[in-house]
């Protein structure tokens, strides 16, 4: 079902901070930078070989990055995982007991389609998966 690992999600407080920090520090290479209204983040996209880290800053202090940060501060967000059809991936990680976030998928970064499972039924890890959209 999961076809790899897209992005490592990483909160953060200060975006440009961190992005300096990854670029200066890690040699990686900034390939994308969005707001993400619905999601209420601002996030960059670092390559690291063919997958990525993704860093995240908050809107706002309501938003879910806002309230993370609040409640643990800066650090792992969450792991996304491809796969190439989200629909089918939900309705099998459904039919296997997950506990959805999301039972349809919503518009992430680059319009990807991406969906989150709870971290009571993934062993406590923060859980995305992504169906990219061809660009």
């Amino acid at each position: 079902m999961f076809a790899r690992i897209d992005h490592v999600g990483i909160a953060v407080e200060d975006l440009d901070a961190a992005i300096a920090l990854y670029e200066s520090t890690y040699g990686m290479e900034l390939v994308y930078r969005e707001a993400v209204i619905d999601q209420g983040v601002d996030a960059v996209l670092l390559d690291v070989g063919e997958n990525h880290v993704e860093l995240l800053s908050p809107l706002g202090p309501d938003t879910p990055v806002g309230k993370f940060l609040a409640r643990k501060g800066p650090g792992m967000h969450h792991i996304a995982y491809q796969v190439p059809d989200i629909e089918r991936a939900l309705a099998d990680l459904k039919a296997a007991g997950m506990r959805l976030i999301d039972e349809e998928f919503r518009i992430g970064i680059r319009g990807s389609h991406v969906a989150f499972l709870h971290p009571a039924s993934t062993g406590g890890v923060l859980t995305e998966i992504v169906q990219p959209v061809d660009h």
